[in-house]
């Protein structure tokens, strides 16, 4: 599949910004499975100072600071990308989750690596409400692969999605009790979950191409950022799941970038030199080519 994708910010300012920082994350990243061929940036006003570079997590970033007088900002970045995923036809090592967990406290320079994803970090807490629903799909003998699929199913069954419910501040353990989110709150659910049972997990962030009911025509810009988990399967390597529609992403999930949660992946965060309140919008638009 081949895809170009449209993701546009704007910033509206109650006082104008005299200054403004920022760092983005909107460049997709280059895998396996995914060639990001062209990336087109737009910013305005133009930026007086712009810098990229590879994060720690190999995603790619770009710095930009406008240091005049400005009451808008717009950040348009336009990709073309070729994905070659796919979820059918793979089969995955059988090996248990307790032998898994097991070779990860092996000393080697690749367990080394992943003790960071093992950890809780701020937004993705475990607790024993955590660890004792993770525990219904963890289940002595069970394989590592089933048993994260079976924790997708079950937060994707048992959870109500709910655009506006949250922010990205909101607590798993608040998500946990109210049982609903967005896909941003379900995956980090499933990595503290995963987390609980001594197992790495980590945060993808990107875009996943939705498609228009029967007869109808797609609305630009009717898309939206997404997010799933990823664990570490030894003999595998990284596995995608996502939780919010209950499968494993394919040739629709386009990925930005990964990291321990969603602090890692922001897709757009900075500082501004302004007074009053400010007004964001964001559209985004995956369309096949």
């Amino acid at each position: 599949m081949q895809y170009k994708v449209t993701h546009t910010t704007v910033y509206e300012y109650e006082e104008a910004a005299s200054l403004c920082h920022n760092l983005a994350m909107l460049k997709p990243r280059h895998t396996p499975t995914q060639i990001c061929k062209t990336v087109n940036v737009l910013i305005s006003p133009e930026p007086d100072v712009v810098n990229e570079y590879e994060d720690f997590f190999g995603n790619r970033v770009f710095y930009f600071a406008i240091q005049q007088e400005h009451k808008q900002l717009n950040v348009t970045v336009t990709s073309v990308v070729e994905n070659t995923a796919t979820s059918s036809g793979i089969s995955y090592p059988d090996i248990g989750w307790e032998e898994a967990v097991q070779q990860l406290k092996e000393p080697n320079p690749v367990n080394a690596d992943l003790k960071q994803f093992v950890s809780d970090t701020h937004m993705t807490v475990t607790d024993s409400q955590t660890k004792q629903f993770a525990s219904q799909s963890f289940k002595p003998g069970k394989g590592l692969v089933a048993a994260c699929k079976d924790l997708a199913e079950k937060i994707c069954k048992e959870f109500s999605y709910s655009p506006g419910f949250s922010t990205i501040a909101t607590p798993v353990k608040i998500i946990m009790q109210k049982k609903k989110g967005v896909c941003q709150d379900f995956a980090h659910l499933a990595i503290a979950c995963v987390r609980s049972m001594g197992l790495a997990a980590r945060y993808v962030s990107g875009y996943l191409e939705t498609l228009p009911p029967e007869g109808e025509t797609k609305l630009v810009g009717a898309d939206a950022s997404h997010a799933w988990f990823s664990v570490f399967v030894p003999g595998a390597g990284w596995v995608d799941f996502d939780p919010t529609n209950n499968l494993m992403p394919s040739s629709q999930h386009i990925t930005i970038g990964w990291g321990r949660d969603y602090a890692d992946v922001t897709p757009l965060k900075g500082v501004i030199l302004s007074g009053g309140n400010h007004k964001l919008s964001v559209a985004v638009d995956v369309q096949r080519v």
